[in-house]
């Protein structure tokens, strides 16, 4: 079975693999600030699903330091000028407060040579024009993605984990950021509680029939971390988990879905494992990813 995977999209595109930094704008979340409500979605942990981002510190000092810990991991044979990166804007929300200082942000980043793409985590309730006037000019300097956290279709799930906001509104800022030329990348959780194959799929095929087509995707196995209203809803009441064996199936079936154009970024994700309570079996990385690719590779 073929798909388009990140790695490979980016070699044909840049001629090069590039590295993720994981950085942070400051930024807090209206789900979590009492704009719409208080401690953010159920299953977000405190570090607001950036819990491997450099520290907030001024952003040349953030990009040393994350730069650092992924080049301690490159082969030494890689020189350090032909080392590229994406910055990832990914804890919170990125395009949540001002957007003068926000785009300033932006633009201080995607100056430095070495970074090749801007990626910016946000929800589609909090882009404003501003943000979205200024983005589709950095646009034009180097690629900017946005990524938005849908993690369901469905009105009912999106309620029980608080989410707090509306399918519409997420249709309506996918149609808003394309027409502005922007790449659109959308998280969804597949596990979340109450929801069934079915209706996991259903999420699926829904962002596959977006128009534009979906630029990528980020297929998130729920983890339930230490801290979390999900954790706590899990203890009093556990709901059922996805075994490795059920998720590769449910990966392979999410991928038959999927136009052959849309980049999968992701199609599992680590949780921190001195936070993870569930499913334990994804903390074995290694194994994880060997089962689903085998599980590809058989479809």
């Amino acid at each position: 079975m073929k798909y388009l995977s990140l790695s490979e999209y980016l070699k044909t595109r840049f001629g090069t693999k590039l590295y993720k930094l994981s950085l942070q704008t400051g930024c807090s979340c209206p789900n979590r600030d009492g704009t719409l409500s208080y401690g953010g979605c159920t299953f977000c942990s405190e570090g607001g699903s950036g819990d491997f981002a450099s520290p907030l510190l001024p952003i040349g000092e953030q990009i040393q330091l994350a730069r650092e810990r992924v080049d301690a991991k490159l082969p030494a044979g890689i020189p350090q000028e032909e080392r590229r990166y994406i910055a990832y804007f990914q804890s919170f929300t990125n395009t949540y407060g001002n957007a003068g200082r926000l785009l300033f942000l932006f633009q201080e980043t995607l100056a430095r040579p070495e970074i090749a793409i801007l990626s910016i985590g946000t929800r589609p309730d909090c882009i404003s024009e501003e943000m979205l006037a200024g983005l589709r000019i950095l646009n034009q300097k180097k690629p900017v993605w946005i990524e938005l956290g849908l993690q369901t279709i469905h009105e009912t799930s999106a309620a029980r984990i608080h989410r707090g906001y509306s399918l519409p509104c997420f249709t309506d800022c996918y149609r808003r950021l394309k027409e502005a030329g922007l790449s659109v990348i959308v998280h969804l959780i597949l596990g979340l509680p109450g929801e069934s194959e079915a209706d996991m799929l259903e999420s699926v095929a829904y962002l596959a029939g977006l128009s534009p087509t979906l630029d990528g995707i980020k297929l998130q196995l729920l983890h339930i971390l230490k801290g979390t209203a999900l954790a706590e809803e899990y203890a009093k009441k556990p709901f059922p988990l996805p075994t490795l064996e059920e998720y590769a199936s449910l990966i392979v079936k999410c991928l038959r879905l999927l136009p052959r154009e849309t980049v999968v970024h992701r199609i599992t994700g680590d949780g921190p494992k001195r936070l993870l309570l569930a499913p334990l079996w994804s903390a074995d990385k290694k194994r994880v990813l060997n089962t689903l690719s085998a599980r590809i590779r058989e479809a």
